[in-house]
């Protein structure tokens, strides 16, 4: 069963009377039927605990340098009229008690802390966002990440690996942006794509008549998920490993690369889709800066004269680590200049930098 957490701020201009604020309060919790609790908080304002009837608990902390704080713990199911009715209470008695020392009030919706289905996941630079998730949809443990696919009201299924949301069905403006925005002509050329396995490049790729796509995905398990669960994405180009104009590897991308390196087989495009923090299996790249420079040299080997590599950056926010990949760029085997895109992705809901890199 989930627990339900309400939270209450009170912003003020200067500390409140302690006593004639708790003394003012008091009747709402004797209504409520809670037991009040009175902790040493060590010369740090007022600090008290009250526990109520269907295993509430509530943390009551007036701090010394001017904020209220009230929150409040709930079981699932509880009678969410009571709540708020204790919530509306407590934030009306407060505006009295503290009327004129006010600067700001927040009162957020509930947190939801231990459902079956987790509703919360970060942004690259570390916010928390709350998506509105009904269902599991696919869930496995591969020999290389945990993969979920989870059901959004708005932005429709969505692929997450290790935590980190990789692609929703919502997220066609992804696709388009790491495939050159409109602006490249695919008919007829020969296209390497390193990741993936949600299908999304490959399939807008296909529409566009080229000559050859080889695709190169590690873990067949993020293939079945989305075969059977991300179409509106991938359409029906994962139903076989192999198409008319396509073949589909499911292989660790570095020794592919080496390979095709040592055959001097070349490619117009390659479209790095590799997760955000990409799965190394070489032992010798002992960061992820490292690995990243690895998957570029190779890249920028197998690429055309005239050719174009294709890649996600970061969140915008994340200007040090943007810099830093930007600087890594003048550390390859050979020269390369590029340009970047900032596009909002829609289940990201953040902005997102994406690279055009090609040889000087």
């Amino acid at each position: 069963m989930a627990v339900l957490h309400y939270t209450l701020d009170f912003k003020l201009r200067a500390p409140a009377d302690v006593s004639a604020t708790v003394r003012g309060l008091q009747s709402i919790f004797q209504e409520q039927e809670m037991t009040e609790n009175v902790h040493d908080s060590e010369g740090q304002g007022y600090l008290a605990t009250f526990v109520g009837k269907n295993g509430r608990f509530a943390i009551l902390r007036m701090h010394s340098h001017g904020l209220v704080t009230f929150d409040l713990q709930c079981l699932e199911g509880d009678d969410v009229v009571q709540v708020d009715n204790l919530l509306n209470a407590l934030e009306k008695k407060l505006k009295a008690l503290l009327d004129g020392n006010i600067q700001r009030i927040k009162r957020l919706p509930a947190l939801i802390r231990g459902s079956d289905v987790d509703r919360y996941w970060p942004t690259a630079d570390g916010r928390l966002m709350e998506y509105d998730i009904d269902e599991v949809v696919y869930e496995k443990e591969s020999a290389y990440q945990n993969i979920k696919i989870l059901h959004s009201l708005q932005f429709g299924n969505m692929l997450i690996l290790n935590g980190d949301v990789n692609l929703a069905e919502s997220d066609l403006p992804y696709t388009q942006a790491i495939m050159g925005s409109g602006k490249e002509h695919y008919a007829g050329k020969e296209i390497l794509i390193l990741g993936g396995g949600d299908g999304g490049i490959l399939h807008e790729a296909v529409k566009l008549k080229p000559k050859m796509i080889t695709m190169v995905e590690i873990d067949e398990l993020v293939i079945d998920g989305c075969r059977k669960h991300m179409r509106k994405t991938c359409g029906n180009v994962l139903d076989n490993l192999k198409g008319d104009c396509y073949e589909i590897l499911v292989q660790d991308c570095v020794p592919v690369l080496k390979k095709f390196a040592e055959q001097g087989r070349t490619f117009d495009y390659v479209i790095n889709d590799l997760t955000a923090v990409p799965i190394s299996t070489a032992p010798e790249e002992d960061s992820t800066w490292e690995f990243l420079r690895l998957i570029l040299d190779l890249s920028i080997r197998v690429l055309r004269p005239s050719g174009k590599y294709f890649t996600q950056g970061n969140c915008a926010n994340l200007t040090d680590a943007l810099s830093e990949y930007e600087k890594l760029l003048g550390r390859l085997s050979c020269k390369v200049d590029f340009s970047k895109e900032v596009v909002c992705v829609p289940s990201y809901m953040e902005l997102w930098v994406f690279y055009t890199i090609w040889k000087k």
